[in-house]
């Protein structure tokens, strides 16, 4: 049986944050285009340099406590 979007909405917005993030990722991963190598290329740079700065102490980092405690939800 197949649900309307009204409902899979009202299903993704009652899943957990992290479980929202993932389901967006499995969204936007099944979009096609040109330059999405280029784009996943240059996200994967940027993680890694993010990676390296908070190692080196370059980056102030916050806890995902303190990140879900400001939230409204």
């Amino acid at each position: 049986m197949l649900i309307s979007k009204e409902e899979l909405f009202t299903e993704a917005i009652n899943l957990s944050p992290m479980d929202r993030a993932k389901l967006v990722e499995y969204v936007l991963s099944s979009f096609n285009f040109q330059g999405r190598e280029e784009i996943d290329s240059a996200w994967s740079s940027e993680a890694e340099d993010r990676i390296r700065a908070m190692k080196n102490g370059e980056m102030k980092t916050i806890s995902i406590e303190d990140v879900f405690s400001s939230l409204d939800m």
